[in-house]
């Protein structure tokens, strides 16, 4: 790299490869590619790829590492621990497929990735890490290439399918006014005064992308009916989805407003340009699941000596039973800890406590006890509502900052909701992904409902509410909550669930009014913004309902 060749022409010897290697860090906190020198230590240079690492992979929650170019981990699902020890910062990386140690010699951000000269345990030659925030690893030049062809081939689609109709302003064009990137293909098909949205998005696009289509789709919708003069009718929406990828959109344009539009989706087979219209009305075939509640007085008897350990340095905190198996341990919504059971040699199941935030994991033991205390003192000092806004322990899992506040006292968000009995992070489990329930409560008349929280702006945050309601109003419907451990002892209304989408006031995204405009009226939502400084405790500013 340049800049180590230039310190080495400057007389910078060190004693082994690894220690020269070692005397230069990137600087974790630049975007671009800032450099700095971390001096001649080894320890000390450690000590700096160690912060730098846990710095950027703390808020990399769904990041994926690639080594060699191919993709090696999915940090959503993924394991890692960073360590430090004999001035040597060593990297473990573990999932369900693989495990791996790497040296970590260098580090590098650029563009939201990390990028890591890394020795692999046993050899000299270093090889190349990276670490993206960004799931599409295509070049800007390969995304605009497959955008260019998709808005071809549908257009070619378009006009063989809907012989009669007029392909118009189909564009990838960039609409910052109005939310629009070019991810999405838009355009119109006109029949005389008859004309419906189109957008389509081509299967090389993550699936995040497919599935926030029907938001754009009916942004789209809204903002060409609102630049016409009432010659045109407007009619609805053609959403053109990859073949096999329609299933969430599909559910969620289930309960969208059929007075208001006409709503139409559509799966297209790219390779033979196949086209196959969906229905969804027909939610017959939805395969959704509730899990069986745990029964949390059991597990906190299972899981006494290791809550009384992790109490006795912390007694603040907050412990959520995750499963007959496993406790999570929080502070103020960060996870910073779990208990649960593992496998021995001998098959004998014991208890384990490991630590860290996000994906960083290491099992407690007596040599690192004061790694996870020096955890909680950082952690206690800058989750704070008056912390360091900067920092990365403060900026974590703000929804589950926030949701840590409203549990305590679900009725500030409306009252009519009832603390004493309600349940946060259910799982609920559907044909098209695993959902997490942010909060799910009932009001004081037994009626249930669901609040979807969101601490930052957040475009699809009515949809994502509607997902969320859909599938609660499925197992309502059937009985099943009080089947599955869920209100015992809680006589549960017959009247459909509610649903509190719950934000910041100057927070609330500027189409969110435009998207629940469209929702159907079987829905009862109410639109909650919150003050800025939630931190500090909830309160209600505003309440808009439907």
């Amino acid at each position: 790299m340049n800049v180590t060749k230039k310190l080495c022409e400057a007389g910078f010897k060190a004693q082994s490869q690894a220690e020269s290697a070692a005397l230069v860090l990137k600087s974790c906190l630049a975007v671009t590619d800032t450099r700095r020198l971390v001096g001649n230590n080894p320890a000390m240079a450690s000590e700096s790829l160690v912060r730098t690492l846990e710095d950027f992979l703390a808020g990399s929650r769904d990041a994926v590492v690639l080594e060699e170019g191919a993709v090696a981990f999915d940090l959503a699902r993924a394991k890692y621990s960073i360590s430090g020890e004999r001035g040597k910062c060593l990297l473990h990386l573990w999932s369900t497929e693989r495990n791996i140690v790497r040296r970590v010699l260098e580090a590098e951000i650029k563009n939201d990735v990390l990028r890591l000269a890394v020795q692999r345990l046993g050899q000299t030659r270093p090889s190349k890490l990276e670490i993206c925030r960004e799931r599409d690893r295509r070049t800007p030049s390969a995304r605009k290439a497959a955008r260019s062809a998709y808005q071809q081939k549908l257009r070619r689609v378009l006009e063989r399918q809907f012989a009669g109709f007029t392909v118009a302003q189909l564009s990838t064009a960039m609409d910052l006014e109005r939310s629009f990137g070019p991810i999405y293909t838009r355009g119109l098909l006109k029949q005389g005064r008859s004309t419906f949205a189109v957008l389509g998005v081509n299967q090389q696009e993550t699936q995040a992308s497919i599935d926030a289509a029907l938001t754009f789709g009916i942004l789209w919708l809204d903002a060409f009916r609102q630049a016409q003069d009432g010659r045109v009718l407007v009619e609805g929406l053609k959403l053109f989805l990859p073949a096999g990828t329609s299933a969430l959109a599909r559910e969620r344009m289930a309960h969208l407003n059929r007075t208001a539009a006409k709503w139409q989706i559509y799966e297209l087979g790219e390779r033979d340009e196949s086209l196959r219209e969906i229905d969804c009305a027909d939610r017959g075939n939805i395969a959704t699941r509730l899990l069986h509640r745990t029964d949390d007085t059991v597990a906190r008897e299972r899981f006494a000596e290791s809550i009384g350990r992790v109490s006795e340095l912390v007694p603040d905190c907050e412990i959520a039973v995750l499963s007959a198996a496993e406790v999570a341990f929080r502070l103020r919504g960060l996870e910073f800890a779990r208990a649960r059971l593992a496998h021995t040699e001998s098959f004998r199941n014991t208890q384990e406590i490991v630590f860290g935030v996000g994906a960083n994991e290491r099992v407690l033991a007596e040599n690192n006890v004061g790694d996870l205390a020096d955890l909680l003192r950082r952690a206690r000092d800058i989750r704070d509502s008056h912390g360091p806004r900067h920092h990365p322990l403060w900026r974590m899992h703000p929804e589950r900052w926030l949701e840590s506040l409203v549990v305590r006292d679900v009725s500030a968000i409306d009252e009519r909701l009832d603390s004493s009995s309600m349940y946060s992070q259910v799982p609920a489990f559907s044909a098209a992904d695993r959902a997490m329930i942010d909060v799910l409560t009932v009001t004081r008349e037994g009626q249930l409902a669901v609040v979807e929280l969101k601490a930052d702006e957040d475009i699809h945050l009515p949809l994502q509410g509607v997902d969320y309601w859909s599938r609660v109003e499925w197992h309502r419907a059937r009985s099943e909550f009080q089947r599955f451990g869920y209100f015992t002892g809680h006589e549960l209304s017959t009247e459909p669930s509610l649903l509190f989408l719950v934000a910041p006031a100057l927070h609330i995204h500027p189409a969110t009014d435009t998207l629940l405009h469209y929702i159907s009226p079987e829905i009862d939502w109410t639109l909650v913004g919150i003050d800025e400084r939630w931190r500090e405790g909830v309160r209600v500013i505003f309440r808009k309902r439907a």
